[in-house]
């Protein structure tokens, strides 16, 4: 169905239960892959597994008519004691092209604490991963650089867990501070 307001025609109006045309490509090519998906309120966002994490984000920034190009962020939520999986990734796409938003989200389990890194698709995530790493404790396979960037090397932990404790001591930096 498609309406017309003066000269300015109207898309036509998919039936409710089709899905948006990036889920559509999504299923089609990674139907075991992709968990769930929502419209949130100003951006699609859709669940995938960890281990297709990178091969659909290729897929979502090189398959013409989605062209998600430009990684705007990316963290990690700590779920401790209210999800089944611990960890969950979250990355801020934008299309240049069809100016939409989306997120990706992918879980990542507190055993094994790993997830494909995004660096060889946007060089953007160089620090993201790096800041994830150093703040959650989640390594990123493929990634070129995991020193750490904000915390000096001798700390212990990962401060954003939801299971740091605050009340630990961490090794004392400055002069003196190390044994050589």
């Amino acid at each position: 169905m498609s309406e017309a307001v003066g000269n300015d025609a109207v898309a036509p109006t998919p039936p409710d239960n089709s899905p948006p045309p990036v889920i559509a490509s999504l299923q089609q090519a990674f139907a075991k892959d992709l968990v769930e998906w929502r419209q949130a309120k100003d951006m699609l966002e859709i669940q995938v597994r960890t281990s297709a994490l990178d091969a659909v984000a290729r897929h979502l920034r090189d398959t013409p008519g989605l062209d998600f190009n430009f990684l705007i962020d990316q963290t990690a939520v700590d779920w401790l004691g209210q999800r089944e999986v611990r960890f969950e990734l979250v990355y801020h796409f934008w299309s240049l092209a069809h100016h939409r938003y989306l997120r990706l989200l992918a879980p990542v389990a507190e055993e094994r604490c790993e997830a494909p890194s995004l660096y060889g698709l946007w060089k953007a995530a160089d620090w993201y991963e790096r800041e994830i790493h150093e703040m959650y404790g989640i390594r990123f396979s493929g990634h070129p650089d995991m020193r750490k960037l904000l915390m000096y090397p001798e700390f212990k932990g990962w401060p954003l867990r939801k299971d740091y404790s605050m009340k630990g001591r961490q090794p004392l930096i400055g002069p003196g501070s190390r044994q050589e």
